[in-house]
């Protein structure tokens, strides 16, 4: 049986669909084949993933709110299918973050017990947000969670891989940002002229190779 799925009106051209919490592998994956059936019907401008949501844009024009809400969740309600993998990609990372020592101090962990655990994941890219190409992770070790900076930075240099809370993530661009820095990749995460533009997609898995 699929998991309880709330709609909400975002406005009177947008629903936001949210699955029961937690978040997970394969609820993300169930929302991405929600997304591949919404954007098959007619009125549907836009579906945006989020951690755990959907949002659907539509042209009230073309498509009624109530038709849209029944036909979300009699495809919610579809078996969801088994999913080819994503690719494996291989990030390499200099673990040299200004916050890995603060990292390790809130985990009661050397820094060197950090980079271990973070490296020994594989993490799954659930979807992309804040800008473009910042990953958003799921995978990270329980036991590295840490919440993020009381006062963020004004510029978080591109590359920086970095602890949120529950997840880990890269800096496509240089930013203000409040995540723990634990490390650097010189991996472009983000090119405006290349196709596709990110080098990362939902569903991708990641692997952090310490490099010196």
């Amino acid at each position: 049986m699929a998991p309880a799925l709330s709609l909400h009106p975002l406005g009177e051209a947008a629903l936001c669909c949210t699955p029961a919490a937690p978040a997970s592998p394969a609820q993300q994956q169930r929302l991405r084949q929600l997304a591949e059936g919404l954007a098959r019907l007619a009125g549907v401008q836009e579906l945006i993933p989020g951690m755990n949501n959907l949002t659907l844009l539509f042209d009230p024009l073309q498509a009624d709110a109530d038709a849209l809400a029944a036909a979300t969740h009699a495809l919610w309600a579809q078996p969801p299918r088994v999913a080819a993998p994503g690719r494996s990609v291989a990030i390499p990372v200099v673990y040299d973050g200004p916050d890995l020592a603060d990292v390790a101090a809130h985990c009661g962990l050397t820094p060197g017990e950090v980079v271990r655990r973070h490296a020994a994941a594989e993490y799954e890219v659930y979807f992309l947000g804040f800008q473009p190409g910042f990953t958003y992770l799921g995978g990270l070790d329980p036991a590295l969670h840490t919440p993020r900076r009381a006062e963020p930075r004004l510029r978080v240099p591109a590359g920086s891989v970095g602890i949120g809370g529950a997840q880990t993530g890269i800096y496509p661009l240089a930013t203000p940002g409040g995540w723990q820095l634990i490390g650097r990749t010189p991996l472009a995460l983000f090119d405006p002229q290349a196709e596709p533009p990110t080098l990362l997609a939902p569903g991708d898995r990641v692997r952090f190779v310490p490099s010196p």
